[in-house]
C-alpha cells in the first residue's frame, strides 16, 4: 500500500474562482477528498507536477496548503485510504462507460434514421475524441492500478469501431471525401 499526502487547503471564499480552480486541479490529479478543504493523493512521483501547480494555485489566492504524509493509523485505516481512492477511480470509470454506451446508442440511432450527414460525422467524431480523452485522463489518474478495467478498453474500442462504421456509411452516402 503506497503512503499519501494529505492536503489541507484554506482559500478566501471570494473570489470564488480560485476554489473552482484548485478544485479542478485536485480533480484531475485524482484526489480523493476527505472533508472540507482536505485532500488525499497517492505520495507518488505522478503527483508532484500537480501537486506544484495547486501550490502555485493556492499561493495566488492568497490561502494556505499544509502537505501531510501519512499512511494511516493502523492496516484498517490504510486500506480504507487505498478504498476510497480505489472506490473514486470505480466511479469514474463506471461513469465513463455509462458515457460510452450513450454514445453507442447515438450512433445506432444515428443508422437507424439513415442520418449520414457530414454535420452528424462530425459531431460524433468530437464526441469519441472527448471519451479519447476522457478515458486518458483517468487512465492518467488511476496510479494504483494503471491497467484500468479491461471492459474500459473494450469499450472505447467498441466506440471507435462503431463510428468507423458510422463514417463509412455516411461517406458511401455521400460520395468519398476525396470526391467533394
Amino acid at each position: 500500500m503506497p503512503d499519501w499526502l494529505v492536503l489541507v487547503i484554506r482559500v478566501p471564499g471570494d473570489p470564488a474562482r480560485h476554489r473552482v480552480a484548485i478544485w479542478r486541479e485536485l480533480r484531475r490529479a485524482g484526489a480523493v477528498v476527505l472533508g472540507a478543504g482536505v485532500w488525499v493523493l497517492p505520495d507518488l512521483p505522478a503527483v508532484l507536477p500537480a501537486l506544484s501547480r495547486v501550490d502555485e494555485l493556492v499561493e495566488r489566492a492568497e490561502g494556505e496548503l499544509l502537505r501531510i504524509r501519512a499512511t494511516g493509523y493502523d492496516a484498517p485505516d490504510a486500506a480504507t485510504l487505498n478504498r476510497m481512492y480505489g472506490d473514486a477511480r470505480r466511479d469514474e470509470w463506471t461513469e465513463f462507460l455509462a458515457e460510452c454506451d450513450k454514445y453507442l446508442a447515438e450512433l445506432d440511432k444515428e443508422h437507424a434514421k439513415s442520418k449520414y450527414t457530414l454535420a452528424e460525422l462530425e459531431e460524433e467524431d468530437q464526441s469519441l475524441e472527448r471519451l479519447r480523452r476522457w478515458y486518458r485522463d483517468i487512465r492518467g489518474r488511476d496510479l494504483l492500478d494503471p491497467r484500468g478495467p479491461e471492459e474500459a478498453d473494450t469499450k472505447l474500442k467498441e466506440c471507435m469501431a462503431s463510428f468507423d462504421s458510422y463514417a463509412d456509411a455516411v461517406y458511401r452516402t455521400l460520395g468519398s471525401p476525396t470526391n467533394q
